[in-house]
């Protein structure tokens, strides 16, 4: 069965983005150096992409406003907006959990969580992520959009793989 992975960029405090939204600060202890090592590899097991609209909107029109960065894999952005799918983004209507699991049954790939908080929350109170892949960034924001927010249940996990580069250190977990 297909795996739910959690694939996300924190701070050294836990926050997805700065009180404003904003991501600028997501980069590693050296500017210049761009390695994407941990993405290639993580991107290579994924074919199907959900996310909430923010996160869409935030991709759309800032951070790749010119192609979707997420070109041969098969977005679902969950919103209530009316908004009409084209061959790679599907708008979806209903909840992220039903969403989930319906994909979670079909074959494929595994399927990448990519943001944001609130539907993270959503999945994680149903037990519906199997790997957490958090990268951890060399910035302590002070304040902002916290990842994890309102659980209810402790959630045990088992450590699988770390791995560092340019600064930011990949924490890679199972559910035990």
């Amino acid at each position: 069965m297909r795996k739910v992975v959690l694939y996300m960029a924190i701070s050294l405090d836990g926050y997805i983005a700065d009180i404003n939204g904003g991501v600028s600060w997501l980069c590693g202890q050296d500017i210049n150096n761009n390695s994407m090592d941990s993405y290639l590899k993580f991107i290579k097991n994924i074919d199907t992409v959900v996310m909430g609209y923010n996160t869409y909107n935030q991709v759309v029109t800032e951070l790749s406003p010119d192609n979707w960065v997420y070109k041969g894999l098969k977005s679902y952005v969950v919103t209530k907006k009316s908004l009409k799918p084209n061959k790679e983004i599907n708008f979806i209507n209903k909840d992220v959990c039903k969403l989930v699991k319906d994909l979670k049954i079909k074959k494929g790939k595994n399927i990448w969580i990519c943001g944001g908080a609130n539907i993270v929350n959503q999945l994680i109170k149903q037990n519906l992520i199997d790997i957490y892949h958090i990268s951890i960034i060399p910035t302590i924001l002070g304040n902002g959009i916290k990842l994890f927010n309102n659980i209810d249940d402790e959630l045990k996990l088992k450590l699988l793989k770390t791995e560092n580069y340019n600064g930011i250190v990949d924490l890679i977990y199972e559910l035990r």
